[in-house]
């Protein structure tokens, strides 16, 4: 072995190239698996590089084979917590094309309300977004009750027919 440790300072190519062979066999005869044997090679080599100031040559295949060993049973431990999602499993979480229509139909709603008068536009927004009762959206409008109720609801029909005329465009 030619000399890795010149003056305090570890030649980690030099370490690489001289054990990173025999790592990934170990690792994948442990394994069985090629991309977790990189994987553990690579984490490997970190873990020596952030250890560099404790490195001992003179032992450090011993210690580089037993970082190895201890991610793949790290690696295992966290392997027998997880579950495979089969096929049938969805994400609840809405996709990127049912976003976009999300946006959009808001976009077309915010657009729509902005064509009701503002009394109108207050009396439903209060009405849905709040689920103010009538009566106060009454008292906060300065109408009746029944004024209220009927202030929602043609809103309500306006916008439908708003949004509806957009999407037959």
């Amino acid at each position: 072995m030619n000399a890795m440790k010149q003056d305090s300072v570890v030649d980690f190519g030099g370490l690489y190239q001289t054990y990173a062979r025999d790592l990934y066999r170990f690792a994948l005869f442990l394994s069985g698996n090629p991309a977790h044997a990189e994987d553990i090679v690579s984490e490997t080599f970190i873990r020596l590089w952030n250890a560099r100031s404790r490195v001992d040559l003179t032992t450090v295949k011993a210690y580089l084979f037993t970082i190895a060993r201890n991610l793949f049973l790290q690696q295992k431990r966290t392997a027998g917590r997880q579950v495979e999602l089969g096929e049938e499993v969805h994400s609840r979480l809405p996709g990127p094309d049912q976003q976009a229509q999300s946006r959009s139909e808001l976009k077309d709603v915010l657009a729509a309300l902005q064509t009701l008068p503002e009394v109108d536009r207050a009396a439903v927004l209060m009405r849905a977004d709040d689920g103010m009762s009538y009566d106060d959206i009454a008292a906060a409008l300065g109408i009746s009750a029944g004024a209220a109720k009927v202030k929602v609801h043609r809103a309500r029909l306006m916008l439908a027919r708003t949004i509806s005329r957009k999407e037959n465009l």
